[in-house]
């Protein structure tokens, strides 16, 4: 932090201070948790009793800023010393092994992580046997400091302020600046956008000037009214034009994507629709004004002029003004329920009933201006097609919900069997009805199994709205688990069947492969055995210490993967959380989305943010799936590459994930997945690893927190031992808090792969900050949106 900030928060503290202490202008411990806002008692514990110099039992103003102008004017030793103190509880100069276990409990609580004790019990011998140079049973501080030299990422935050040891929340997270729309990589990034825009605001003040000046015979008032009129002519045709779902996933594979903002479509349609609330108003106001002056000549009052017939304005009986003001009142209801407070509040289900009304819009305007349907007729006959073949599409063939998994965090996934003819791309998303939760409603989910999967569809549903709650709450309830004995029994026999099948193809596909003894492909030999339990159970974590681990039961069949098939027969005993089913439902789709551009792209940054990895888990096996396409083995070792070689169907040369999450269980939903994709690479490569992967738990004590040095230095330490990261049981190594995306990219843009292409999924408000670094890079921005 600067010196800016560091007085800044120095007043903070002191404001915190005075405004709890007492008449004795001091504080004691709980004053000091709250003041301070520390979560942890025993870090709030350890720097109290640092701060009472004096050993009071409570804290002077001048002790505490007396400490705090060490911790941001010392030196780095001073910082050391200070940390080496908060670890050395029972002051005896050294740092014994319990000692050092109390620390780190601490710091996994902070962190919202949960570990077993065997776990930290490992995390404590990992970091004392590296630290304990001359194995005398305790730490000292020289020994510390040695130990802490070999992180020097560590050492960098001894260089930090104060502020990141004790930080408030509101002063925790740096305010990012609002791009600057004027530069050059604004323009490239946007530039279908920005020219779109240019061409509909053109469009749109040309027809609003035609109608002014064809009607100029009225007065000004008439003038405007008949301009906005033409105007909503045109926008009330064009904001369905932009939702023809159909028709622009067709688009997507030919060359109008590269010169229309397809992807853009939905905020095309947002903006379309602000629009036509703003000119439905000021025809409105228009219209009002100028029938007050028809009043003071006419034989009309002003509230006949509005809510009845008797004066016989429009075509169809003199219905206009009463069609009018219904019109306005429908209008600013739809945009109103389609705000992002009602959409993102849990009431989805109000947006989407409230938008239906866009039929009797349609409608009441045909009734009320005369020249509507000439611009309607043939948009809304495309949009009528559309709507029949959906229904067509949805209602052939019987789909059903055939498995169910309940995963943390109360994500739903769902295993549809797939409709024989129905194709999609990777990252593509359906629209689902399941008439046991609500006959009429169809809700949009992304689909998470790749095309090469062939048998079924999977969607991951995050419970956030009345409607994805019901479907969780469905499944949870003991007696939905109580299913139909002939349905389950189905079940088991086609998918026995099914794996049979796949074991033979196994057998025969891989009798050659040697698996050597070593205790990598010992674990990969248990994947394999497994196939990775792909529907989002998290695997437990293989170590030397702990010895092989039963594999999980598996949760689908293997052809339903696409993948390496088992070698076990399911259990017929279902888990609490996990059924087979046999539920009647109804797809609608696919529809395409940005993520379509992938793979014409040469380096691609994935961005998942909580269920947003979704579409990515769709996308990371299809890409896979290709990958080993070109991957290559020895016939006289156990040596593999792959070819980097750019075609048609993949340009791909480097492709970077990153998935972020709030807590430790949200990785569960697909960590297994995760494991399979790292085992699927070629350990050599001619130009690096294909696909790296990098995890971010966002709970975690960040690297910048001084009291998680400790802890990370750790699970880094014991990472590199086991080779696998004790949150995830991944090979790749989870960092804490969230990413610092300046360094992120810049990282990217060194690697000099070809042309960055960045895909988002998540919050929109992360999506900003994403799309403003990419612009600075000059990276090219996709989000997912739909």
């Amino acid at each position: 932090m600067s010196v800016d900030e560091d007085t800044r928060w120095l007043e903070w503290i002191t404001k915190q201070f005075e405004s709890i202490a007492g008449d004795d202008k001091e504080i004691d411990l709980d004053q000091f948790k709250a003041a301070l806002k520390v979560k942890e008692s025993f870090f709030a514990e350890r720097f109290f009793a640092l701060f009472d110099s004096d050993g009071s039992g409570s804290i002077s103003l001048d002790e505490l800023l007396k400490a705090l102008d060490l911790l941001i004017h010392g030196s780095e030793t001073d910082k050391l010393k200070f940390l080496f103190r908060v670890y050395d509880v029972d002051g005896s100069g050294s740092i014994d092994p319990d000692e050092l276990r109390t620390v780190l409990k601490s710091c996994l609580r902070e962190s919202a992580i949960s570990l077993p004790e065997e776990k930290l019990d490992d995390l404590t011998l990992a970091l004392f046997e590296s630290a304990d140079k001359d194995n005398s049973g305790s730490i000292t501080f020289e020994e510390l400091k040695a130990e802490l030299e070999t992180f020097p990422e560590v050492m960098e935050n001894l260089t930090i302020s104060a502020a990141n040891w004790l930080k408030p929340p509101d002063l925790a997270q740096k305010k990012r600046q609002t791009p600057r729309y004027l530069t050059r990589a604004y323009w490239h990034n946007n530039s279908r956008k920005l020219l779109f825009l240019c061409v509909y605001t053109c469009v749109t003040v040309l027809l609003f000037i035609l109608a002014m000046l064809r009607h100029r015979y009225g007065g000004p008032w008439f003038m405007v009214a008949k301009g906005c009129g033409q105007c909503l002519n045109f926008n009330c045709t064009f904001v369905m034009v932009l939702m023809l779902r159909r028709c622009l996933t067709w688009l997507r594979t030919t060359w109008v994507v590269r010169v229309l903002p397809l992807d853009q479509n939905i905020l095309l349609h947002q903006i379309v629709g602000y629009a036509i609330l703003g000119f439905s108003v000021v025809h409105t106001t228009a219209h009002v004004f100028n029938f007050v002056w028809m009043t003071e000549s006419g034989e009309y009052s002003l509230w006949e002029y509005l809510l009845t017939t008797r004066p016989g304005i429009g075509w169809v009986q003199g219905t206009a003004s009463v069609t009018g003001v219904v019109l306005q009142v429908l209008i600013c209801l739809m945009v109103l329920c389609s705000s992002t407070f009602v959409r993102r509040s849990g009431h989805f289900e109000v947006f989407y009933w409230t938008h239906l009304s866009y039929v009797w819009v349609w409608a009441l305007t045909v009734v009320h201006c005369a020249n509507f349907w000439k611009w309607f007729v043939v948009p809304g006959l495309v949009f009528l097609l559309e709507k029949i073949v959906g229904i067509a599409v949805s209602r052939m063939g019987g789909l059903y919900i055939v498995e169910v998994n309940l995963l943390p965090s109360k994500v739903t996934h769902l295993v549809i069997k797939r409709p024989q003819f129905f194709h999609f791309k990777p990252g593509d998303y359906i629209y689902i009805n399941i008439p046991a939760i609500a006959k009429y409603e169809w809700h949009p989910f992304t689909i998470s199994s790749p095309p090469e999967q062939p048998d079924t569809l999977w969607l991951h549903i995050r419970s956030m709205g009345q409607w994805t709650n019901r479907l969780y709450e469905y499944f949870r309830q003991p007696e939905r688990q109580a299913l139909s004995p002939r349905r389950l029994a189905t079940s088991l026999r086609n998918h026995r069947q099914l794996t049979k099948t796949q074991e033979d193809m196994f057998r025969s596909t891989h009798s050659n492969r040697a698996v050597a003894s070593n205790g990598d492909d010992a674990i990969e030999l248990v994947m394999y055995r497994q196939n990775g339990s792909q529907s989002g159970v998290a695997l437990p974590s293989v170590s030397a210490a702990q010895g092989p681990v039963e594999p999980l039961p598996d949760k689908q069949g293997p052809a339903e993967r696409g993948e390496v098939p088992p070698l076990r027969e399911i259990s017929t005993k279902l888990g609490e959380n996990h059924m087979f089913c046999n539920i009647k439902c109804y797809v609608d789709g696919p529809y395409g989305t940005p993520t379509r551009q992938i793979f014409a792209s040469e380096h691609t940054v994935l961005i998942g943010a909580g269920i947003g990895i979704t579409p990515f888990a769709s996308i990371l096996q299809s890409i896979m799936y290709r990958y080993r396409m070109r991957k290559q083995n020895c016939p006289n070792c156990n040596y593999s590459w792959c070819e980097n070689i750019k075609d048609s169907d993949m340009k791909l040369r480097k492709v970077d994930f990153i998935w972020i999450n709030r807590d430790q269980k949200s990785f569960e939903w697909f960590v297994s997945l995760l494991t399979k994709l790292e085992m699927d690479q070629a350990d050599e490569e001619p130009e690096g690893r294909f696909l790296e992967m990098h995890m971010y738990m966002t709970s975690a004590l960040s690297k910048n927190d001084m009291k998680a040095i400790g802890l990370q230095m750790a699970l880094d330490l014991l990472a590199k031992k086991e080779k696998r990261d004790s949150i995830t049981g991944l090979r790749t190594r989870t960092q804490p808090g969230r990413p610092e995306w300046g360094k992120v990219f810049q990282k990217v843009s060194e690697e000099k792969k070809g042309k960055v292409h960045v895909f988002y999924c998540g919050a929109p408000a992360l999506a900003k900050v994403i799309k403003a670094e990419c612009e600075h890079f000059g990276f090219k921005f996709y989000k997912e949106n739909f």
